[in-house]
């Protein structure tokens, strides 16, 4: 992604230029005194004006202090620069609205921009609608690696919907002293990099983003880099690293949960878990063909759709298939009925992003998820689950979306977090615990 950085740099600096290049077209005929030129020796833009001049920074990346939790802030504004712009607008245009031609090519130069950059963020089909990239790592269940001989490493973000998954299953396996953990956070550049983090830690089983702490790299690239063989490709958490083999296991987020609920049972504290009943394989099953390419992959699809058609029919199925959910989970307190299954973990970990980041940042407006009363009910039921929550981190997921995702949030503000996306509101009972049984017994009568 660090390609993203680099073309809106260069196309900020450009549409800058067209701006003020039409600006000063456009106001010739109404200020003839006004002039724009571009200095050669200083790195500034200057408006002349007789005999005073108004000078404006050039595009050029501000110093930026950067949070403990997450490291992608984007700059602040001063207040000499805004007052300096300020000054400006009113200098070249007064009151008035900015001029047609303008606005029109500025909206000519940020839409080609916006365009280049979702094809390298989101890659599309011809429709314009996204198509995920496959994992090159991938698990083959059947010949999962040997615990004995391997030293696993768990590469995780947390914002990341897919490496929430493979936290959850770890935390109610057990598998904390089993897998070492490293929490990678977004960087400018929308890449994985690792922190020194300072913030004193309360909760003993509370991730935050840190230091790598089995390869030591400066960010997730060169840990991808550092296996045997070496690699090129998209450095994607969740990834399971062997620290004694020095590579990749897997990169793929279903592969390592399903490793992690029955490959992993000698070291785990809770063995008896299963989240793979056989008797429930076919459910499972069914329920990931229809909640990862409708519900999981779906809210992606609303997101980065570089079309109106391709969005229209992302949006109709991802609430259609909320509404089917719904209606289920009306009888059942969990998709498979009675059990907590794999199918849950990953549909929880796309419904707890909902009102707070897909909702908004990703336009799937026809409903939040606290109108829908059995989905969030059944969201608060997993939430309570004990260790699912410690792997939840709502103002981590919020800068991990609004303040990285460039291209669908050029201003970097981050909207306030609705009650239902609260965490404490998380906490209110659910009333779940006799969903299916009240449902047999009332039709038993």
């Amino acid at each position: 992604m660090g390609l993203i950085s680099f073309l809106s740099n260069r196309a900020l600096l450009s549409v800058t230029n067209a701006t003020f290049r039409v600006a000063r077209l456009s106001c010739l005929a109404e200020r003839p005194t006004f002039c724009i030129v571009r200095t050669r020796k200083l790195p500034v833009m200057s408006v002349c004006c007789a005999s005073a001049q108004l000078t404006f920074p050039s595009h050029t990346t501000t110093p930026r202090r950067v949070s403990a939790r997450m490291s992608n802030q984007p700059p602040k504004p001063t207040t000499t620069t805004t007052s300096i712009f300020t000054s400006a607008t009113k200098l070249l245009w007064g009151p008035s609205l900015p001029p047609g031609l303008l606005i029109s090519t500025a909206r000519t130069a940020w839409s080609t921009v916006w365009h280049l950059m979702m094809t390298q963020l989101a890659p599309s089909d011809s429709s314009g609608s996204y198509t995920r990239p496959t994992s090159q790592f991938r698990l083959n269940p059947t010949q999962f690696p040997s615990a004995a001989s391997s030293e696993l490493h768990l590469y995780v973000g947390l914002p990341c919907p897919w490496a929430h998954r493979t936290l959850i299953v770890r935390a109610l396996k057990g598998l904390d002293d089993a897998v070492s953990v490293s929490v990678a956070s977004p960087g400018q550049d929308g890449s994985w990099e690792f922190k020194d983090n300072t913030i004193p830690i309360r909760d003993k089983d509370k991730l935050i983003p840190g230091l790598d702490k089995a390869n030591r790299c400066r960010n997730l690239k060169e840990v991808y880099k550092s296996r045997t063989g070496g690699y090129d490709g998209r450095c994607t958490v969740p990834m399971l690293w062997d620290s004694r083999k020095k590579d990749v296991v897997c990169n793929e987020s279903y592969d390592i949960i399903e490793f992690f609920n029955t490959g992993l049972n000698e070291l785990a504290k809770n063995p008896s878990l299963e989240l793979t009943p056989p008797e429930l394989k076919g459910k499972i099953e069914t329920w990931n063909r229809i909640v990862y390419p409708k519900v999981n992959n779906g809210v992606y699809r609303c997101g980065f759709a570089q079309s109106q058609e391709a969005y229209d029919r992302a949006v109709n199925e991802l609430f259609s298939t909320l509404d089917e959910i719904e209606d289920h989970l009306g009888s059942n307190r969990y998709l498979c009925g009675e059990r907590l299954t794999l199918a849950d973990v990953c549909l929880f970990t796309t419904l707890i992003r909902f009102d707070p980041v897909y909702n908004i940042l990703f336009k799937c407006t026809k409903k939040k998820l606290v109108e829908y009363p059995n989905l969030y009910g059944y969201l608060r039921d997993i939430y309570q689950i004990p260790g699912v929550a410690a792997t939840c981190d709502i103002p981590a997921i919020m800068d991990g979306y609004y303040k990285t995702l460039f291209p669908l949030n050029a201003s970097g503000i981050q909207p306030a977090i609705s009650l239902s996306g609260h965490q404490d509101s998380l906490l209110i009972p659910h009333n779940r615990d006799s969903v299916g049984k009240a449902f047999v017994a009332q039709n038993a009568v």
